[in-house]
């Protein structure tokens, strides 16, 4: 299946906590990062998801944020650090191409919080995710 998500990381399922309706699931990335996902039980369910499953972590561009160092206090479950390896700019939107352990991550941020941010190829950045806005497929 093609996909328009340029964010696949692959990983494996480590726990799965169940609640009513939703399930948070925990993926060991290939590179050695913690992911959170929080899906619903049906999703578990249909995809057969038990710790030990091969899955790939999915994340649209436009939902990742990006900070320079890593943030406490904060709800948002992951963040996952890398270096800027591509920046293009345009007039009000930017793609920032990010190198994580074990793979690539690609963020759409506004032009202005590149400038702000004062980010360029080679600087570090975290790149935050809210567990909401990240889903599974099996691999």
């Amino acid at each position: 299946m093609s996909l328009s998500i340029r964010n696949q990381l692959p990983g494996t399922v480590t726990a799965i906590t169940p609640g009513e309706v939703m399930a948070t699931v925990k993926v060991r990335l290939t590179g050695g990062q913690d992911l959170t996902a929080a899906i619903t039980l049906e999703a578990v369910e249909d995809l057969g998801l038990t710790p030990g499953t091969a899955v790939n972590a999915l994340v649209k561009a436009t939902e990742i944020s990006l900070a320079t160092a890593p943030v406490e206090g904060l709800s948002i479950r992951n963040q996952i650090p890398g270096t800027i390896t591509g920046l293009a700019t345009g007039a009000a939107m930017a793609s920032v191409r990010i190198a994580v352990e074990g793979g690539a991550l690609t963020a759409a941020i506004t032009s202005d919080a590149t400038t702000d941010l004062a980010l360029s190829p080679g600087v570090p950045v975290v790149a935050l995710v809210k567990a909401t806005e990240v889903a599974l497929t099996t691999a």
